[in-house]
C-alpha cells in the first residue's frame, strides 16, 4: 500500500477526479480547486508534506478577495478531496477545519453547494431509495412531487428519463447514467408500481387507492411529507443554519450550479419543466451586461418541489 508519504499529489489528485461516482459538472468543479493545489504546492510534493495547517494558510491568501459563494465552494472540494485521501489511508488532517466558512447573502432560498450535495449522494448511511431519489432531483431540476408521481413503467433507463403526466401534458424528467443505474437496482423485481414505495405495507383502515400500491411488494407510494422530513432530518449536519434543507433547495441548487457552468435560460428551462423562461433569469450570469430573457407565456402555477 502506498503511503501518505508516498503519494504525490499529482497522483491523488487524478485518482479523485477519475471517480465513477462523479458527474462532469461536478468533476469540473473539483478540478478548479485541485488545479490551483497543484500549482501551489508541485505535483509531486508527497501528501505527507502537505500539512493541514500549511494548506489552509495557502488556501487563505490565495483566494481572500474572491465571492463568499466561490470562497465556501472552493474550501467544500478541499474538504472533499482530503476526506477522500484520509479514507484511501492518505491522512492530510483537516484543512477546511482551519478555513472560516463565509456567509453568502440569503435569496429567497439557500443554495446547497455542489460539492455538499455529492458528498451527501455518496453517504453510506443513507438508504438507496433516498439517495436515488435525491440524485434523480438534483439532476432532473424537477418538482419533487413529479419524481414522488413516477411509476416504474414510466421509467426510460436507456435514454435517461422518465415520464410525467401533469395538467393533461405529458412532461419528461431527465438525469444522468449512473441515476439510471441506481433506479435499474431500485426496481429490480418490479415491472410496474410506484417507483419510490414507503417503508412499510399500508394498514387496513389507510390502504392507498390502487394506482400508488406496489402489485409486488404491497406496500404504497412514498408521501411527499415523508420524503421532505427524511431529507430535512439528513441535511441538518450539512446545513450551516442547521434546521436542515428542503427538497425545492435541490432543484434550486441544481439550477444554480448549472447557471454557474453557463446554461442559457432556454437551456435550464428545457431540464428543469419550467413554464416561463422568465422565472429563470436569476440564475443565468450574463458576461456582457444585463442577463436578456425572450418574451415567453405566462406561467402555469406548478408546484415548486
Amino acid at each position: 500500500m502506498i503511503t501518505t508519504s508516498e503519494v504525490s499529489l499529482r497522483t491523488a489528485a487524478e485518482r479523485f477526479l477519475a471517480r465513477r461516482d462523479l458527474d462532469g459538472d461536478t468533476i469540473r468543479s473539483y478540478a478548479q480547486t485541485l488545479r490551483w493545489l497543484r500549482r501551489e504546492f508541485g505535483d509531486d510534493t508527497p501528501l505527507g508534506r502537505m500539512t493541514a495547517e500549511v494548506v489552509a494558510a495557502v488556501f487563505v491568501v490565495a483566494w481572500d478577495g474572491v465571492a463568499a459563494r466561490t470562497w465556501n465552494r472552493h474550501r467544500s472540494a478541499l474538504w472533499s478531496f482530503t476526506t477522500w485521501a484520509a479514507s484511501r489511508g492518505w491522512d492530510m488532517g483537516d484543512p477546511a477545519a482551519r478555513i472560516e466558512r463565509r456567509p453568502e447573502p440569503r435569496g429567497r432560498a439557500r443554495v446547497i453547494d455542489r460539492h455538499a450535495v455529492a458528498a451527501l449522494l455518496d453517504r453510506p448511511d443513507v438508504s438507496a431509495r433516498e439517495r436515488t431519489l435525491w440524485r434523480l432531483l438534483y439532476e432532473s431540476a424537477a418538482c419533487a412531487d413529479w419524481a414522488l408521481s413516477l411509476n416504474v413503467e414510466d421509467l426510460d433507463l436507456v435514454d435517461h428519463r422518465g415520464r410525467v403526466a401533469k395538467d393533461g401534458t405529458l412532461r419528461w424528467m431527465r438525469w444522468q447514467a449512473v441515476t439510471s443505474r441506481w433506479l435499474a437496482d431500485l426496481t429490480e423485481g418490479r415491472p410496474r408500481g410506484p417507483l419510490f414505495l414507503a417503508d412499510r405495507r399500508p394498514a387496513p383502515a389507510r390502504m392507498p387507492a390502487a394506482c400508488d400500491l406496489c402489485p409486488a411488494t404491497g406496500r404504497g407510494r412514498l408521501s411527499y411529507e415523508r420524503a421532505a422530513y427524511l431529507f430535512k432530518r439528513a441535511t441538518r449536519p450539512i446545513d450551516p443554519a442547521g434546521q436542515g434543507h428542503t427538497l425545492y433547495q435541490l432543484r434550486h441548487s441544481r439550477l444554480t450550479h448549472l447557471g454557474e457552468d453557463g446554461w442559457t435560460a432556454p437551456m435550464l428551462m428545457g431540464l428543469s419543466g419550467h413554464d416561463d423562461v422568465r422565472s429563470l433569469a436569476s440564475y443565468v450570469r450574463s458576461r456582457n451586461g444585463p442577463c436578456q430573457i425572450p418574451e415567453a407565456r405566462p406561467a402555469r402555477d406548478v408546484r415548486p418541489g
